[in-house]
């Protein structure tokens, strides 16, 4: 099985740069293409880049390798609710796979994440979970809710093996914090701001999905209950209006036969992705569950205004007014309405459209992979220094998590104190 290999009692100077060696514990990865899959994929490909080693934690099927990473597949099962998912099986032990790693990063923990879990806490690894799955509101949308204080008893369990928890916008902070989870600090995600860019618009495919030259508005994004696509339907209905939903999914069959007039392209990704996204005059999305909603982001980098509901992720990107507004998220005839308005003021929708893709130009993945090494670095160095092997210097071992693993200097974690590591003249939540 593969595996970081074994320290050697090596000597290091405490902020000296170094290789330091992360053991990515991932519920979901590729071949399945989701939100958790891509910010693993971002975090990965900015661990390498920062010269760091990584290895991956997956759920059987899949490659042993992914972009030269190396990944270790364990047994897994598809939840009747969604088989398109594989989770891994929470049974596994990861003891020997972790071993010799300095921090483990948990992706999304719930199963798999929590044998990552209680094998770092067994190794004395560190580890870092980062909460992106609202699972415990999801379960409300599968008939599952009288279940959901289990969800968050197990969830607290997780994350008290955790060092630090990072949550990806203020409002699920905030949730986790009356859940009962801390440390928790804010750590967001990136958007590639060349990929997603109003210099992708296509005429002539907005003349293909807009035959008549309606306004387009356009939906992307997973096609499952707590996306909530079918409360689009009036938007669907409005005159001179043409609604494209860009996505896949377990309810995709039941969307299709509750929008029969909207437009539906299965999914999509790439150039072609970027395509649509700045084909838009509108992006609207009805989901009231999102942790953070990287949806929204790529449409406003694609310099597209947004309609959103004012919960969640959406709170920290859709300035209300002034790149889109926000929804109550209750009523779709009040959305259908929202949308009419704003399609109606072409002026006001040309400044939101400038807005929109200047309110994300300082949230590239780069800046955002230097927050995550930040945080990293801070929860390194709280751990306790081992004594040093018998014969050798006085000084931290190579690989118990002291000295930086960039360049900046680390900071404490816990109390009221911020994690160090947050981008220069940007506000940051303080771990609690």
């Amino acid at each position: 099985m593969c595996r970081f290999p074994p320290h050697h009692g090596l000597v290091v100077r405490p902020c000296q740069h170094r290789v330091v060696r992360v053991a990515v514990v991932a519920e979901t990865f590729h071949p399945v293409v989701n939100g958790v899959t891509n910010s693993v994929t971002r975090v990965l490909e900015h661990l390498r880049r920062a010269g760091h080693q990584v290895l991956v934690v997956a759920p059987e099927p899949g490659p042993a390798t992914f972009r030269g990473v190396p990944v270790v597949r364990v047994p897994s099962f598809r939840p009747p609710m969604y088989r398109s998912v594989h989770i891994g099986r929470p049974s596994v032990s990861l003891t020997s796979v972790l071993a010799g790693a300095d921090l483990v990063h948990l992706a999304s923990p719930a199963l798999l994440g929590y044998a990552g879990a209680r094998a770092a806490a067994e190794l004395g690894i560190p580890a870092v979970a980062v909460f992106q799955t609202d699972l415990a509101s999801y379960l409300s949308c599968y008939h599952l809710r009288p279940i959901r204080s289990f969800v968050w008893q197990h969830l607290r369990r997780v994350h008290g093996l955790c060092a630090l928890t990072l949550a990806p916008s203020t409002a699920t902070v905030w949730l986790l914090r009356r859940h009962g989870i801390a440390p928790v600090a804010r750590w967001g995600r990136g958007v590639d701001v060349a990929a997603f860019s109003p210099a992708h618009r296509n005429e002539a495919l907005r003349r293909v999905l807009a035959p008549g030259g309606e306004a387009i508005v356009g939906y992307v994004g997973r096609l499952a209950p707590e996306k909530r696509v079918h409360l689009l339907r009036p938007v669907s209905r409005l005159a001179g209006v043409r609604l494209v939903v860009v996505g896949d999914g377990p309810s995709r069959s039941t969307v299709e036969r509750r929008l029969p007039d909207a437009t539906f392209l299965g999914f999509r990704r790439g150039h072609e992705l970027s395509e649509l996204y700045a084909s838009f005059d509108v992006f609207v999305h009805p989901g009231a569950e999102e942790t953070f909603c990287q949806a929204v982001q790529e449409a406003l980098a694609s310099g597209v205004p947004v309609i959103a509901p004012a919960t969640g992720g959406p709170l920290d990107l859709v300035r209300h007014g002034e790149n889109g507004w926000l929804w109550s998220g209750a009523d779709p005839d009040l959305l259908a309405d929202q949308v009419s308005s704003l399609l109606a003021d072409p002026v006001l929708r040309e400044t939101m459209r400038l807005r929109a893709r200047a309110s994300v130009l300082g949230r590239g993945w780069d800046s955002i992979g230097d927050e995550l090494l930040a945080h990293y670095a801070a929860v390194l160095a709280a751990r306790p220094a081992p004594a040093p092997a018998s014969g050798a210097a006085a000084g931290p071992v190579e690989g118990s998590a002291r000295g930086r693993v960039s360049g900046r200097a680390p900071g404490p974690v816990g109390g009221a104190a911020p994690v160090a590591g947050s981008a220069p003249g940007r506000p940051h939540e303080p771990a609690a």
